[in-house]
């Protein structure tokens, strides 16, 4: 009887087969290989290199320290960066003037971010003179963006209509869109206190009155509206009202740096300097990190012929604010009147090193 043969291949053959499987997805992977190398073989482009520098630069920039503004540049440079990053490098921008910074400001007044846009217009009032503000900030006025148009026109108002120039008739045009937006919106104190500044430059004082009472009536601690309303009394000629208003303020918030400052400006403006300087020098201490008070304070010091206590109360700002220009610009002419030749040369000196371009050394300060 025949014997059958069996459904399974010897074990040699099935290691034969196996060998010959190995052998020929050896020789497929080294055609596909020698193909890839023929034809130019290329690798995937590297993942792209992260910039650790931006937190540096910022910091840099903020405590003015030397190389400051190049480190500012090279970042604005950067095509990557989002907006909320750019428009902080932009903010630190109005302490680094010079053609480069006009050049970097005029082309984020053109981009289509309105973050970026707005705080390029904040910069601009901030950085260059009321004569030239208008010619950069001006295309704003038709920006697509509500916003953007907006901001543009709180950064114009208030120019003469020589510094607007061909602009005049556009400010007057947006300012009446932003009046009336504002005005169809429903009310609070700061769009009524932005709404009298805008009756205020039309010359419509009594509704900028009746908008800064109804700012007071929906917050009566609003001290922003209090203080417009005590500025415009005294513009209008109303001293005794304003003064009036300006001692119950007080009254009621005798710690508040704001009204304290608003009592040294007042007492200025009424030829009462040597009590506006207590007025002011009390702002000062109760908010001594506000270099807008202080940096006033040395300046009504130095008109009374107080020269070294101005220049002290400008070395505190820079002392705390390194990079404060408006300060460093002051002082340095506070010195050059005092004939201290020595530390106006360190002080140039430091700000060549923050900002080489600065316009400053070229005027020869």
């Amino acid at each position: 009887m025949p014997i059958p043969s069996s459904p399974h291949p010897p074990a040699p053959l099935k290691n034969r087969r196996r060998w010959l499987n190995v052998i020929a997805l050896g020789a497929l992977a080294l055609i596909i290989a020698v193909g890839l190398l023929v034809h130019g073989w290329r690798a995937p482009p590297p993942a792209p290199v992260v910039n650790h520098s931006y937190a540096e630069a910022l910091e840099q920039a903020h405590n003015g320290k030397p190389g400051a503004a190049r480190v500012l540049y090279q970042q604005l440079s950067r095509t990557d960066l989002s907006d909320i990053r750019r428009s902080g490098l932009l903010t630190e921008l109005a302490n680094y003037p010079s053609p480069q910074a006009l050049k970097i400001l005029d082309g984020d007044l053109k981009r289509p971010a309105p973050l970026v846009q707005q705080t390029a217009i904040d910069t601009v009032a901030a950085l260059v003179p009321d004569a030239q503000r208008s010619v950069l900030i001006g295309p704003l006025l038709d920006d697509p963006d509500q916003s953007v148009r907006f901001c543009a026109v709180r950064a114009l108002l208030g120019l003469t209509p020589d510094d607007l120039g061909l602009y005049y008739a556009s400010v007057q045009d947006a300012a009446e869109q932003y009046q009336n937006t504002l005005a169809s919106q429903p009310p609070n104190g700061e769009s009524q206190l932005e709404l009298a500044k805008l009756f205020v430059n039309t010359g419509a004082f009594e509704k900028a009155f009746d908008a800064l009472d109804l700012a007071l009536k929906l917050e009566p601690n609003n001290l922003q509206a209090a203080v417009a309303q005590v500025q415009l009394l005294d513009q209008r000629g109303q001293t005794d009202r304003s003064r009036q208003q300006l001692a119950q303020l007080l009254e009621k918030h005798p710690q508040s740096a704001l009204l304290q400052y608003e009592l040294g400006k007042w007492l200025l403006r009424h030829q009462q300097n040597e009590y506006a300087l207590l007025a002011m020098a009390k702002a000062v201490e109760l908010e001594p990190e506000n270099t807008v008070y202080r940096y006033d304070l040395a300046a009504a010091l130095h008109d009374l012929h107080q020269l070294e206590p101005a220049q002290r109360q400008l070395e505190d700002i820079l002392q705390r604010q390194p990079a404060n220009r408006r300060a460093r610009t002051l002082l340095i002419r506070y010195w050059q009147e005092n004939g201290q030749l020595q530390k106006v040369q360190v002080l140039l000196a430091e700000l060549e090193q923050l900002n080489p371009d600065d316009p400053a050394l070229q005027q020869g300060l």
